[in-house]
């Protein structure tokens, strides 16, 4: 009788297979002796599996403690509040603060219990310094135009200066490369020392891009090359892109924006302003991301001299597609309501 239920047990290959087998026999009757008679197990692995049911009443093996924690709750909840309190300290300076506090822990521990609770190491994001004015003027600007549809912004022309490097320095590059790749020709980003910097102003609406104007060199951006500009550049695009059309102008409160004459001048051609503009808010301007597409097209172009990077520049500007204009300009709402939401403070774009 045993060989005929031991027969189709003898095909069991896996450890809970075979505990589950023994215990079916140990509950049918038979003896610890007659189950390693079948030799379906080692007679030591037989017996203690018997045992552990007999005093447990399952076939489940218990699950092992493991190395003990070398922190308690408390101690973790501690640990994430020195954390919050310095958000750049490194976890070699975590570990030694905790040690303070009776907690003898690696650095790697401390990584292990932040990650627990889902502090991650990354990198800081840069954003411009606002101060308790920025943020008040951020949130008079967002209420003011909180009410704006997409069909309202797209009346708007946005502007703005950007600089251009050569060697990719506008930018990150990211490169994929085997081991021992580092160094290869082609994926390393060539830098120099003093790179050459091109200044560039621009503007755009949801009609598509503007002029686009590049600042000789040497010249500074003073109040009269900025009314040279708005005559040159930004009245031709008005007028080529809305005709009789009313529409507002947008440009940020540098001091050449905001000098006495470009005021008058602006007044004298019925140029009706934006704003007032919020300072330290690029995230509110579409242009800013529209400078970045620019910067990643121009340096994948790899320009080796100015004249070429100038070249480059005016080839991928006019390039820009009137859609793409156009959906920047569309998440203006969404952004203005994200600022709300963020109580004036920093947020994507």
């Amino acid at each position: 009788m045993l060989e005929i239920i031991v027969l189709p047990l003898l095909t069991m290959v896996t450890c809970k297979e075979t505990r589950a087998a023994i215990i079916a026999l140990h509950k049918n009757g038979f003896t610890g002796k007659d189950i390693v008679a079948t030799k379906i197990a080692p007679k030591s692995t037989i017996y203690r599996f018997i045992k552990n049911f007999k005093e447990r009443g399952s076939i489940l093996v218990k699950k092992a403690s493991g190395r003990p924690r070398k922190s308690s709750k408390r101690q973790d909840r501690l640990l994430k509040r020195i954390q919050l309190r310095d958000r750049s300290a490194t976890s070699a300076e975590l570990a030694q603060e905790w040690r303070q506090a009776g907690v003898s822990a690696s650095a790697r521990t401390v990584r292990r219990r932040l990650l627990e609770d889902g502090l991650v190491s990354r990198r800081a994001a840069k954003k411009p310094l606002l101060s308790k004015k920025n943020i008040r003027d951020r949130l008079i600007f967002c209420r003011k135009y909180s009410e704006w549809t997409a069909e309202d912004w797209g009346k708007v022309i946005f502007s703005d200066e950007a600089p251009f490097r050569l060697f990719g320095a506008s930018g990150k590059r990211l490169v994929r490369r085997r081991k021992g790749e580092r160094y290869h020709q082609s994926c390393v980003m060539p830098t120099v020392k003093h790179p050459d910097t091109i200044h560039v102003w621009g503007c755009f609406s949801s009609k598509g891009v503007g002029s686009l104007t590049i600042l000789p060199k040497n010249t500074a951006m003073n109040k009269e090359w900025y009314q040279n500009t708005l005559q040159q550049q930004l009245l031709p695009t008005t007028q080529q892109q809305f005709g009789e059309e009313q529409c507002i102008f947008q440009h940020d409160g540098a001091p050449c924006h905001k000098a006495k004459v470009i005021i008058k001048w602006l007044g004298d051609q019925n140029v009706e302003i934006l704003g007032p503009w919020p300072g330290n808010s690029p995230d509110l301007n579409p242009i800013e991301n529209l400078w970045s597409i620019l910067k990643r097209r121009v340096d994948k172009q790899k320009p080796t001299n100015s004249d070429k990077l100038q070249e480059v520049i005016m080839k991928e500007w006019v390039a820009i597609s009137q859609d793409l204009a156009q959906k920047l300009i569309e998440s203006m709402p969404s952004q203005i309501a994200e600022v709300l939401k963020k109580k004036g403070k920093h947020c994507k774009y």
